[in-house]
């Protein structure tokens, strides 16, 4: 077996089987409402992330050795219509596999901090269900290559990242902000579905390879125009934003901070807030195209890394502070693809990502390090008022965060539940009309016993 082959026929698909089978055997015993023992869903977790690891790990050294930067597995074509092609297939290259080796290894380091963390909870088997999912979602989203398959990994990972939010759904602060975040990843996707239909309509196929240019990663040349690939990639600039909170959807962050430590972790401090930054380096070709579009993209990432930098420096507790610290970074990684520096852009994300994990995971226990210190000197630490050196505006801006968070439940949220509720008495309406006039008594026949 060559090189070639153990590439497409072993590596690349156990790097997608792995966390796929992972989820598929956790969810699937939840559904028949058999849990499993705590011990054990930790071996499966830790197995399946690590068999991932070393599969990720295995494809780096052979495309190394194979001198290849570009490593393609398909699945076959699905659709085949005269303008709309539809295929599924996956690119392991140079912004992939970090990637995906990133995903393995923080997801495994989550799963394993999380067996203490969540010892006795009530919803372990769900969170790990769940990560499960994550982690699945973030290993397609990153090896996708067509913006088919990148939209399935897409909405796996918000899925996932919504309902751990509302992880400790037995109180309404939780299942309350994962709606709004649901509501913006709902925008998000809809902005990326948009441009899936305008590449399809402007190439007739959602092929990475084709759209983007055929070259490794990032040497491709689009076929598209300056005109077509300002629209294309302002759709994808959009659904970025609303992924990675950038302004203005920055408001949906901390509120994003219900969820557990470990899922806060993983999502909004390591992987989840930077996958806005990857769709923007896997379409790097098209900001090449348009310098219109650079020029929007780094104006962004430096909006959003001050407005980040502003509200951090007023947060009180220690995981707003973090999320907002995280932004920042986001934000400055954004700017950095806005003016061409991919490759550090890609070194920035990976390190920022490895250092935010380990300070989220240390969170919990900073107050009893600080009163381990504290009693270990004998008085009481200075405590620091970060926000004393800004001015009244600018300290009233940042306390209450940009005001982003009230704009974005008025002119976001409020317009999206309206518009959904009265769509839902419209169905209602219309059902009841094609039913007929006795329809209600007949389907409730216990009211009238």
């Amino acid at each position: 077996m060559n090189i070639e082959s153990l590439m497409t026929d072993v590596c690349g698909p156990l790097v997608l089987l792995a966390p796929t089978v992972l989820f598929a055997i956790l969810g699937g015993l939840t559904l028949t409402g058999r849990p499993l023992p705590e011990k054990l869903i930790n071996r499966m977790c830790i197995s399946a992330g690590s068999l991932g690891f070393v599969a990720s790990l295995l494809m780096l050294g052979l495309m190394l050795a194979g001198h290849s930067r570009h490593v393609a597995i398909e699945f076959g074509e699905w659709i085949h219509l005269p303008n709309f092609h539809l295929n599924v297939k996956f690119v392991f290259d140079r912004l992939s596999v970090p990637l995906a080796i990133l995903s393995f290894l923080l997801c495994s380091t989550i799963g394993s901090f999380a067996t203490r963390y969540l010892h006795r909870e009530p919803g372990y088997q769900r969170f790990f269900v769940l990560l499960s999912l994550f982690m699945a979602g973030m290993v397609i989203a990153s090896v996708a290559g067509t913006v088919e398959t990148l939209f399935t990994g897409w909405e796996f990972v918000g899925l996932s990242s919504a309902l751990l939010v509302a992880f400790f759904q037995e109180r309404p602060a939780p299942a309350r902000n994962a709606f709004r975040v649901w509501v913006v990843y709902r925008i998000s996707d809809a902005a990326l579905l948009l441009a899936a239909v305008a590449l399809h309509h402007l190439t007739g196929e959602g092929d990475f390879d084709r759209a983007l240019g055929g070259g490794p990663w990032p040497e491709g040349v689009t076929p598209l125009s300056a005109y077509n690939s300002l629209i294309v990639g302002s759709l994808l600039l959009f659904a970025a934003a609303g992924k990675s909170a950038l302004v203005p959807f920055s408001g949906w962050l901390p509120r994003a901070m219900e969820g557990p430590t470990p899922s806060s972790a993983v999502f909004y401090g390591a992987l989840s807030v930077h996958l806005g930054a990857f769709l923007l380096l896997r379409v790097s070709p098209l900001l090449d195209q348009s310098l219109i579009l650079c020029v929007l993209v780094t104006a962004l990432g430096l909006a959003t890394s001050v407005y980040a930098y502003l509200a951090g420096a007023v947060q009180t507790d220690i995981k707003s502070a973090l999320s907002f610290a995280s932004l920042s970074q986001v934000g400055l990684i954004v700017a950095e693809i806005g003016v061409g520096f991919r490759y550090l852009a890609l070194i920035h994300l990976l390190g920022h990502a490895c250092l935010r994990t380990l300070q989220f995971l240390r969170a919990p226990s900073l107050l009893a390090d600080f009163n381990s210190l504290e009693n270990a000197i004998g008085q009481r630490l200075p405590s620091v008022d970060r926000g004393r050196w800004l001015s009244t505006r600018a300290y009233r801006f940042a306390l209450a965060r940009g005001f982003l968070d009230a704009l974005l439940l008025r002119l976001v949220v409020t317009p999206f539940v309206q518009t959904f509720r009265w769509c839902d008495r419209q169905e209602r309406r219309w059902a009841a009309w094609l039913a007929g006039p006795g329809a209600e008594s007949r389907s409730k026949p216990e009211e009238w016993s």
